[in-house]
Protein backbone atom coordinates (compact mmCIF):
# COMPACT_ATOMS: atom_id res chain seq x y z
CA UNK A 1 0.00 0.00 0.00
CA UNK A 2 2.73 2.48 0.99
CA UNK A 3 4.20 1.38 -2.84
CA UNK A 4 1.29 2.61 -3.99
CA UNK A 5 0.79 5.38 -2.19
CA UNK A 6 4.31 6.13 -3.38
CA UNK A 7 4.28 5.44 -7.41
CA UNK A 8 0.67 7.64 -6.97
CA UNK A 9 3.27 10.63 -5.66
CA UNK A 10 5.79 10.06 -7.91
CA UNK A 11 3.42 9.96 -10.79
CA UNK A 12 1.61 13.02 -9.31
CA UNK A 13 5.32 14.82 -8.93
CA UNK A 14 6.02 14.15 -13.04
CA UNK A 15 2.97 15.49 -13.95
CA UNK A 16 3.45 19.09 -12.07
CA UNK A 17 6.77 18.94 -13.26
CA UNK A 18 5.40 18.42 -16.88
CA UNK A 19 2.43 21.00 -16.27
CA UNK A 20 4.99 23.62 -15.05
CA UNK A 21 7.60 23.22 -18.36
CA UNK A 22 4.60 23.26 -20.37
CA UNK A 23 3.49 26.12 -18.28
CA UNK A 24 7.12 27.77 -18.32
CA UNK A 25 7.26 27.25 -22.08
CA UNK A 26 3.77 29.25 -22.90
CA UNK A 27 4.90 31.84 -20.40
CA UNK A 28 8.43 32.22 -22.82
CA UNK A 29 6.13 31.89 -25.77
CA UNK A 30 3.83 34.67 -25.03
CA UNK A 31 6.44 36.92 -23.83
CA UNK A 32 8.51 35.99 -27.13
CA UNK A 33 4.90 36.74 -29.03
CA UNK A 34 4.37 40.16 -27.35
CA UNK A 35 8.62 41.53 -27.87
CA UNK A 36 7.92 40.13 -31.50
CA UNK A 37 4.26 42.07 -32.01
CA UNK A 38 6.08 44.93 -30.05
CA UNK A 39 8.79 45.35 -32.64
CA UNK A 40 6.26 45.28 -35.70
CA UNK A 41 4.40 47.95 -34.04
CA UNK A 42 7.54 49.92 -33.30
CA UNK A 43 8.81 49.73 -37.04
CA UNK A 44 5.65 51.19 -38.13
CA UNK A 45 6.80 54.38 -38.52
CA UNK A 46 4.40 57.20 -39.33
CA UNK A 47 6.95 59.87 -40.45
CA UNK A 48 4.99 61.03 -43.54
CA UNK A 49 3.17 63.29 -40.82
CA UNK A 50 5.33 66.43 -42.51
CA UNK A 51 3.79 65.78 -45.76
CA UNK A 52 3.26 69.15 -47.75
CA UNK A 53 3.07 71.55 -50.68
CA UNK A 54 5.53 72.12 -52.90
CA UNK A 55 6.62 72.29 -56.54
CA UNK A 56 8.27 69.95 -58.57
CA UNK A 57 10.81 70.02 -61.26
CA UNK A 58 8.84 71.78 -63.97
CA UNK A 59 7.14 73.93 -61.17
CA UNK A 60 4.33 72.39 -61.25
CA UNK A 61 2.79 72.38 -57.91
CA UNK A 62 2.06 68.89 -56.49
CA UNK A 63 2.22 67.06 -53.10
CA UNK A 64 6.01 65.43 -53.02
CA UNK A 65 5.56 61.88 -54.02
CA UNK A 66 1.73 61.95 -53.21
CA UNK A 67 1.19 58.53 -54.42
CA UNK A 68 4.10 56.96 -52.90
CA UNK A 69 2.41 58.60 -49.24
CA UNK A 70 -0.42 56.87 -50.42
CA UNK A 71 1.85 53.31 -51.01
CA UNK A 72 2.91 54.09 -47.54
CA UNK A 73 -0.07 54.48 -45.69
CA UNK A 74 -1.05 50.98 -47.80
CA UNK A 75 1.61 49.54 -46.12
CA UNK A 76 1.14 50.80 -43.01
CA UNK A 77 -2.50 49.75 -42.59
CA UNK A 78 -1.22 46.57 -43.75
CA UNK A 79 1.19 46.17 -40.64
CA UNK A 80 -1.17 47.24 -38.20
CA UNK A 81 -4.17 44.40 -39.48
CA UNK A 82 -1.30 41.79 -38.86
CA UNK A 83 -0.35 43.32 -35.23
CA UNK A 84 -4.24 43.30 -34.54
CA UNK A 85 -4.45 39.82 -35.82
CA UNK A 86 -1.65 38.53 -34.07
CA UNK A 87 -2.68 40.18 -31.21
CA UNK A 88 -6.01 38.10 -31.20
CA UNK A 89 -4.27 35.31 -31.52
CA UNK A 90 -2.08 35.29 -28.77
CA UNK A 91 -5.41 36.31 -26.47
CA UNK A 92 -6.50 33.51 -27.95
CA UNK A 93 -3.65 31.09 -26.62
CA UNK A 94 -3.88 32.57 -23.28
CA UNK A 95 -7.02 31.91 -23.44
CA UNK A 96 -6.70 28.19 -24.13
CA UNK A 97 -3.92 27.27 -21.71
CA UNK A 98 -5.14 28.84 -19.58
CA UNK A 99 -2.25 31.24 -18.30
CA UNK A 100 -3.54 34.24 -15.99
CA UNK A 101 -0.91 36.66 -14.93
CA UNK A 102 -1.79 40.37 -14.52
CA UNK A 103 1.22 41.86 -16.35
CA UNK A 104 1.04 39.35 -19.06
CA UNK A 105 -2.79 40.96 -19.64
CA UNK A 106 -1.28 44.36 -19.00
CA UNK A 107 1.10 43.81 -21.74
CA UNK A 108 -1.53 42.80 -24.10
CA UNK A 109 -3.63 45.97 -23.27
CA UNK A 110 -0.61 48.29 -23.75
CA UNK A 111 -0.19 46.47 -27.29
CA UNK A 112 -3.83 46.63 -27.94
CA UNK A 113 -3.60 50.69 -27.06
CA UNK A 114 -0.69 51.08 -29.33
CA UNK A 115 -2.65 49.28 -32.38
CA UNK A 116 -5.73 51.44 -31.44
CA UNK A 117 -3.13 55.13 -31.52
CA UNK A 118 -1.48 54.03 -34.84
CA UNK A 119 -4.56 53.41 -35.85
CA UNK A 120 -5.84 57.01 -35.26
CA UNK A 121 -2.57 58.71 -36.76
CA UNK A 122 -2.92 56.86 -40.24
CA UNK A 123 -6.76 58.13 -40.19
CA UNK A 124 -5.25 60.93 -39.52
CA UNK A 125 -2.39 61.15 -42.28
CA UNK A 126 -5.00 59.41 -44.80
CA UNK A 127 -7.00 62.88 -44.06
CA UNK A 128 -4.00 65.08 -44.39
CA UNK A 129 -3.46 63.39 -48.01
CA UNK A 130 -6.47 63.49 -49.30
CA UNK A 131 -7.02 67.44 -48.12
CA UNK A 132 -3.49 68.66 -49.54
CA UNK A 133 -4.69 66.51 -53.35
CA UNK A 134 -7.79 68.36 -52.94
CA UNK A 135 -5.52 71.44 -52.38
CA UNK A 136 -3.06 70.79 -55.00
CA UNK A 137 -6.08 70.36 -57.48
CA UNK A 138 -7.11 73.77 -56.24
CA UNK A 139 -3.57 75.63 -56.87
CA UNK A 140 -3.13 73.95 -59.92
CA UNK A 141 -6.55 74.72 -61.94
CA UNK A 142 -5.47 78.77 -60.40
CA UNK A 143 -2.26 78.46 -61.96
CA UNK A 144 -3.12 77.44 -65.00
CA UNK A 145 -6.09 79.77 -64.99
CA UNK A 146 -3.34 82.77 -64.19
CA UNK A 147 -0.92 81.09 -67.05
CA UNK A 148 -3.86 81.46 -69.60
CA UNK A 149 -4.61 84.80 -68.78
CA UNK A 150 -0.80 86.10 -68.97
CA UNK A 151 -0.39 84.31 -72.67
CA UNK A 152 -3.77 85.92 -73.23
CA UNK A 153 -2.40 89.59 -71.95
CA UNK A 154 1.22 88.92 -73.42
CA UNK A 155 -0.23 87.81 -76.73
CA UNK A 156 -2.38 90.67 -76.62
CA UNK A 157 0.17 93.28 -76.10
CA UNK A 158 2.36 91.90 -78.75
CA UNK A 159 0.06 91.72 -81.42
CA UNK A 160 -0.41 94.10 -84.16
CA UNK A 161 -2.78 93.73 -87.65
CA UNK A 162 -0.91 94.43 -91.05
CA UNK A 163 -2.49 95.44 -93.56
CA UNK A 164 0.18 95.42 -97.18
CA UNK A 165 -1.21 96.52 -100.67
CA UNK A 166 -1.85 98.96 -103.45
CA UNK A 167 -3.08 102.65 -102.55
CA UNK A 168 -6.40 101.91 -104.33
CA UNK A 169 -7.05 98.72 -102.68
CA UNK A 170 -6.50 100.00 -99.65
CA UNK A 171 -8.77 103.17 -99.86
CA UNK A 172 -11.34 100.71 -101.62
CA UNK A 173 -11.26 98.86 -98.15
CA UNK A 174 -11.51 101.96 -96.09
CA UNK A 175 -8.08 101.53 -94.27
CA UNK A 176 -6.60 104.63 -95.77
CA UNK A 177 -8.26 107.90 -97.02
CA UNK A 178 -6.64 111.26 -98.01
CA UNK A 179 -6.29 114.20 -96.41
CA UNK A 180 -5.34 117.63 -96.37
CA UNK A 181 -4.03 119.35 -99.70
CA UNK A 182 -5.54 122.69 -102.00
CA UNK A 183 -8.20 121.61 -104.63
CA UNK A 184 -7.53 117.93 -104.47
CA UNK A 185 -3.65 118.43 -104.48
CA UNK A 186 -0.54 117.66 -102.05
CA UNK A 187 -3.40 115.24 -99.96
CA UNK A 188 -2.02 113.09 -97.95
CA UNK A 189 -2.28 109.04 -97.26
CA UNK A 190 -3.41 108.13 -93.50
CA UNK A 191 -5.46 105.19 -91.76
CA UNK A 192 -8.64 105.96 -91.48
CA UNK A 193 -8.23 103.74 -87.84
CA UNK A 194 -11.05 101.24 -88.91
CA UNK A 195 -10.33 97.80 -88.29
CA UNK A 196 -11.72 95.21 -90.73
CA UNK A 197 -10.55 91.69 -89.45
CA UNK A 198 -10.76 90.42 -92.72
CA UNK A 199 -8.58 93.06 -94.61
CA UNK A 200 -5.88 92.96 -91.79
CA UNK A 201 -3.42 89.83 -90.78
CA UNK A 202 -2.48 89.62 -87.08
CA UNK A 203 1.17 88.90 -86.47
CA UNK A 204 2.64 88.41 -83.00
CA UNK A 205 5.84 90.46 -82.79
CA UNK A 206 7.44 88.76 -79.98
CA UNK A 207 7.19 85.88 -82.16
CA UNK A 208 7.34 87.39 -85.74
CA UNK A 209 9.91 90.09 -85.90
CA UNK A 210 9.87 90.34 -90.30
CA UNK A 211 6.64 91.36 -92.57
CA UNK A 212 7.02 90.45 -96.52
CA UNK A 213 6.25 92.71 -98.51
CA UNK A 214 5.28 91.62 -102.37
CA UNK A 215 6.63 94.95 -103.86
CA UNK A 216 10.25 96.72 -104.90
CA UNK A 217 9.16 99.89 -103.40
CA UNK A 218 6.70 100.51 -100.49
CA UNK A 219 5.97 102.76 -97.74
CA UNK A 220 4.72 102.48 -94.38
CA UNK A 221 1.83 105.25 -94.02
CA UNK A 222 0.56 103.90 -89.88
CA UNK A 223 2.61 105.73 -87.24
CA UNK A 224 5.07 103.23 -86.22
CA UNK A 225 8.10 104.98 -84.77
CA UNK A 226 10.68 105.15 -87.35
CA UNK A 227 13.36 103.94 -85.36
CA UNK A 228 11.67 101.07 -84.76
CA UNK A 229 11.48 99.45 -87.84
CA UNK A 230 13.86 99.10 -91.13
CA UNK A 231 12.58 98.50 -94.36
CA UNK A 232 15.02 96.11 -96.43
CA UNK A 233 15.41 95.05 -100.41
CA UNK A 234 15.41 91.23 -100.28
CA UNK A 235 15.08 89.48 -103.64
CA UNK A 236 13.64 92.05 -105.72
CA UNK A 237 10.96 92.33 -103.18
CA UNK A 238 11.23 94.35 -99.38
CA UNK A 239 10.81 93.12 -96.09
CA UNK A 240 10.06 94.68 -92.87
CA UNK A 241 11.96 94.31 -90.06
CA UNK A 242 10.66 94.87 -86.66
CA UNK A 243 13.97 96.24 -84.60
CA UNK A 244 12.05 97.15 -81.47
CA UNK A 245 8.84 95.47 -81.01
CA UNK A 246 8.01 97.50 -78.00
CA UNK A 247 8.11 100.56 -79.35
CA UNK A 248 6.81 99.46 -82.81
CA UNK A 249 3.63 97.98 -81.41
CA UNK A 250 2.18 100.86 -79.49
CA UNK A 251 0.54 101.55 -82.47
CA UNK A 252 -1.52 98.27 -83.26
CA UNK A 253 -2.24 98.82 -86.61
CA UNK A 254 0.58 98.93 -89.30
CA UNK A 255 -0.03 99.63 -92.96
CA UNK A 256 2.12 99.61 -95.87
CA UNK A 257 1.32 100.98 -99.05
CA UNK A 258 2.94 98.93 -101.73
CA UNK A 259 4.19 101.32 -105.29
Amino acid sequence: MLYGKYRKSQSDYSAMQASEETTRNRYANTIDAIAEIQDSLNAIALGDANIKIQKDAEGRISTPNSQEALDRISLLRAGIERSKKRINQLQSSLRNSGIKVAGLQRMVETLKQSVDEKEQLVAQLTTKVDTLTTQVAGLQSTVTDNTTTIENNRREMATVFVAVGSRKNLTESGILEAKGGVLGLGKTLKPTGKYDESSFTAIDTDQQTTVSIPAAKAQVVSAQSPSSYELLPVEGKLELRILDPKEFRKVKQLVIVTA
